[in-house]
């Protein structure tokens, strides 16, 4: 068996029973006994650090003359070891950066999840810009603690509301109301989102042969003889029947009214009842 590989088997068996103290001094043993070039060796072996690594040697060339302190069975570090963390040791870094995100803030001021329009990349360079010594990563990670997420915007503003809107729903709830009780049909027709027509790529993935995606056009351009088509969405309150309307035609008034299955211009296709 060759050297490396029965390091690697060793290193496998006993690192599960090592804590992180043991597992260090371990390497460093390892890594001194094999001489030059024994820190690089160790490091590709096991996958550890070689600050670690070097770390463990220096504890060892230290307790040449006087035996290492005791540490408690449970603990793999002296109490109080370890990296501080950013907030510990810079007490003011929180309050910097949720006033460098304010001005941008948004969200419901009573809401507990609100969210920043700036990156974390754009915040940790200006943190840095300030001064403060951090990292992407820490400020991602900060901006977490105090309660921010990266969010995409959503659709929420309907403008300005008239005067007779309400009004105008209820004429339209009576009229429905009077329609069904005398058996004549209401139903509801909407203009879904308009496509393309012809190869052109969606979002979404399909199973297909490994290294054979559907082939698709590079720009969304309309195509001049395709066009677009209009799905209009058609609903029958009383039968609780549904169905979906293609046209190519404008997008208009007429249009709309020719959605109806007897169109000759449109297809039709079926839509399950809603449940």
């Amino acid at each position: 068996m060759e050297f490396p590989d029965a390091l690697a088997q060793k290193f496998a068996a006993i690192r599960p029973s090592l804590n992180e103290r043991g597992l260090r001094r371990w390497a460093a043993a390892e890594a001194r006994s094999l001489g030059h070039g024994g820190v690089r060796r160790l490091v590709t072996i096991t996958g550890l650090a070689r600050g670690t690594i070097e770390r463990g040697i220096r504890e060892l060339n230290a307790e040449k003359d006087q035996p290492p302190p005791l540490l408690p069975s449970s603990s793999s570090r002296r109490k109080g070891g370890g990296r501080k963390k950013l907030t510990v040791k810079c007490p003011e870094l929180s309050t910097a950066l949720n006033a460098l995100v304010d001005p941008v803030t948004r969200g419901h001021p009573e809401s507990a999840l609100i969210y920043s329009s700036k990156s974390a990349a754009k915040l940790c360079s200006e943190m840095q810009a300030m001064g403060y010594q951090i990292s992407e990563r820490a400020t991602a990670s900060l901006l977490k603690e105090m309660g921010y997420s990266l969010q995409a915007m959503r659709k929420t503003m309907e403008g300005g509301i008239h005067e007779h809107r309400d009004a105008q729903f209820e004429n339209i709830a009576k009229q429905v109301a009077a329609y069904q009780a005398a058996g004549q049909p209401a139903v509801s027709i909407d203009a879904k989102k308009k496509e393309l027509v012809g190869s052109f790529a969606n979002k979404g993935k399909e199973w297909q042969p490994k290294g054979s995606p559907v082939p698709a056009n590079v720009y969304d351009f309309v195509d001049p003889a395709l066009g677009k088509v209009t799905p209009y969405g058609i609903y029958d309150l009383q039968h609780n029947m549904g169905w979906v309307s293609v046209g190519i035609d404008h997008d208009t008034a007429e249009f709309a009214a020719q959605t109806s299955p007897r169109a000759h211009s449109t297809r039709t296709i079926p839509v399950a009842p809603r449940k």
